[in-house]
């Protein structure tokens, strides 16, 4: 058992590790889900324990009724995949998110303008849209997603201390939808440029129990994965 593991016996004898599950945003973006897939999600998660659910937009009032007495929060997308929707319109997508119920906000950031060194832009961006979900929400979570696997190095860096002075609670490594995923490298990287205190979001390509242990050792303290239920229960 690891430092960070804590398991109990389900009613199918699976073993469930508690605590990783509390670290988990349990996630649906695929285009090709409907109603009854998002239920299950739902379903898996008040189950199973699972942080969040991570949904697109239109899925948020569904989840939000249904889990709205479970501890598990409804996460969803803003500006996703590809974060180059003007600044006006990823607001007004928080804003109906917030009516809709949505509790965390997964923000993708401007990739291109970030690359191309326009760094007041990206932090005009991402302050507009947490300074609105913060007017509406004092509870609520706001993660920025940089997409790692396009960026160097300092360009990780420069964009850990745009979100963090941006007023952001997470940075998040990835989309899932771009080249590559999460690496234990750009979750260390991360951690080091936002500190101790600040949330760091490991996801894309963690499908096993290892892989999200190596990120946890890495510095993340939230995970998101589709392979949930596989990471938190591997035995019978």
């Amino acid at each position: 058992m690891t430092a960070h593991e804590r398991s109990i016996a389900g009613a199918d004898g699976r073993i469930i590790d508690t605590k990783l599950a509390s670290m988990i945003d349990h996630t649906l973006l695929k285009p090709e889900a409907g109603e009854s897939d998002i239920l299950r999600l739902c379903d898996e998660a008040r189950a199973f324990g699972f942080a969040s659910v991570c949904v697109n937009p239109t899925w948020v009032r569904l989840c939000s009724n249904v889990l709205h007495e479970s501890a598990s929060r409804v996460c969803t997308v803003i500006g996703f995949p590809l974060g180059a929707s003007h600044t006006e319109v990823k607001a007004r997508e928080a804003e109906i998110a917030l009516r809709d119920g949505a509790e965390e906000f997964d923000m993708v950031l401007h990739v291109g303008r970030l690359k191309q060194g326009d760094g007041a832009y990206v932090a005009h961006d991402i302050t507009e849209v947490t300074q609105l979900i913060r007017s509406a929400s004092e509870n609520a979570t706001v993660k920025v997603i940089l997409e790692t696997c396009l960026l160097t190095e300092d360009e990780i860096i420069t964009a850990c201390r745009i979100v963090r002075d941006a007023g952001a609670d997470y940075v998040k490594t990835s989309t899932g939808f771009a080249s590559g995923g999460a690496t234990p490298e750009a979750v260390r990287l991360m951690r080091s440029v936002v500190g101790e205190h600040f949330g760091v979001k490991a996801s894309g390509g963690i499908r096993d129990r290892e892989t999200a242990e190596r990120m946890i050792e890495a510095g993340a303290n939230r995970i998101g994965t589709s392979s949930s239920i596989a990471i938190v229960s591997p035995r019978r």
